[in-house]
């Protein structure tokens, strides 16, 4: 039983992914504590030839960590010391939880600069492992945009497995891999300094006024911010807990702004037109359920559990006219919810849109018009690196995973460069 639940993640979430995994299981199960039984554990696997598969908590949304030949399962969570944490920056094992992290910096005034909505149980490794960006990617931008991870240690799977430093530029080698390349013991990450956070909920009768409000916050460098999700009527509706603050067909932006930028935040709002249903200080933000957890893709989360044939996509747009011609072409069939982030420099809307499933001809029907129209889908629906957020081979990783992994035995069957080369 163990065994089976530490062999899937969320994958359900996509109907698609639903019939592809939801029979995978791995053989065993094992926990390591620390670099040496990691060693050691890789040097049976190479020994046996047995395929390893890497996890974290398992909140990953398509199967980044469900093993699809059996095997063995690696659960870092035990590895969960955190080994020092100056101003700016920490080095932590990978099974650190990231809020538990959050906890011990914030003493000396520091925080992670980027967090998916899973942080209360997702580790730092699985993060780095599968995810992309998240709250506090509005200033910092996401992973794999360069200062976002410092360094990483990984054990490989060769003949004899030896423990590799990565710094720097290097780090994109494993980077938003899956786990196909290298076993992930120790990782450097920058922080940001953490602000008393301020949640607040912006109300509009508009829906491509919130979309510009959003813009707007985005763009104004002068106030604060850790988070702008913007949500089309009905995902307002998904969020009962929120329902006193949400009212009846108006489109709401979800909202972590620094306590000090809060006044000349107000003028942002009357100039928009927006309403306020909804703020809490920081303090008062602390102690119940976050905003943060019904925004990326705690949203979708949120939706499924009122209607579970719902699904979603992951867009990223050009600007604000392609979110416009989406929003109007598609209608209630593709619900739009954004993110505003930062990119490789530019503040984009980024689409998790909460999509009305009939089926996967038509799913991809949908994403083939988004691509025709410019705005790229990092498609949810695949458990294949490439397919997803890649959309090319990337060949740092697959020359490093030649070296550290000659055998293929590292999460098989999800690096198509390395299944085709």
């Amino acid at each position: 039983k163990q065994v089976a639940k530490l062999s899937l993640d969320y994958y359900h979430f996509s109907p698609v992914l639903e019939s592809q995994l939801k029979d995978k299981r791995g053989n065993i199960v094992v926990r390591p504590t620390t670099v040496a039984e990691v060693l050691e554990i890789a040097r049976v696997c190479v020994k046996y030839k047995a395929p390893l598969t890497v996890r974290g908590s398992g909140t990953g949304n398509y199967g980044q960590c469900i093993p699809l030949n059996g095997g063995l399962i690696l659960d870092t969570t035990r590895m969960n010391q955190i080994n020092w944490i100056k101003p700016g920056l920490a080095s932590v094992q990978p099974g650190v939880k990231l809020a538990a992290f959050d906890k011990e910096a914030h003493k000396i005034g520091w925080e992670l600069r980027m967090a998916p909505s899973t942080y209360r149980t997702a580790t730092i490794g699985g993060f780095i492992g599968g995810g992309s960006g998240g709250i506090g990617s509005i200033t910092y931008g996401v992973l794999r945009d360069r200062g976002n991870l410092h360094a990483v240690q990984v054990v490989t799977l060769e003949d004899q497995p030896r423990v590799i430093e990565l710094r720097s530029d290097q780090v994109q080698k494993v980077n938003h891999a899956y786990g196909t390349n290298g076993i992930i013991t120790e990782l450097e990450i920058p922080l940001g300094p953490v602000y008393p956070w301020a949640e607040v909920i912006v109300v509009f009768d508009d829906f491509m006024t919130a979309a510009r409000f959003g813009q707007a916050l985005g763009d104004a460098d002068g106030l604060i911010k850790k988070l702008i999700s913007i949500h089309a009527w009905p995902i307002p509706s998904y969020f009962a807990a929120l329902s006193n603050y949400l009212p009846e067909a108006k489109h709401c932006a979800l909202l972590m702004i620094a306590e000090s930028s809060l006044e000349p935040f107000q003028d942002l709002v009357r100039e928009y037109g927006g309403e306020v249903t909804y703020q809490k200080t920081a303090l008062e933000a602390s102690k119940g359920v976050s905003l943060a957890e019904f925004t990326w893709n705690h949203t979708t989360l949120h939706a499924r559990s009122v209607d579970p044939s719902l699904t979603y996509l992951q867009t990223s747009f050009v600007n604000l006219e392609q979110v416009e011609h989406m929003y109007e072409h598609f209608g209630d069939e593709v619900i739009m919810h954004l993110e505003f982030m930062r990119a490789a420099g530019k503040l984009i809307p980024v689409g998790l849109q909460i999509l009305r499933y009939s089926s996967e001809d038509r799913l991809n029907e949908i994403i083939r018009y988004h691509e025709e129209y410019g705005a790229m889908i990092a498609n949810p629906h695949t458990y294949i690196l490439e397919d997803g957020g890649m959309k090319t081979v990337d060949m740092e990783q697959l020359r490093f995973k030649e070296i550290v992994d000659p055998y293929g035995l590292m999460n098989p069957g999800k690096m198509r460069a390395w299944e085709h080369r």
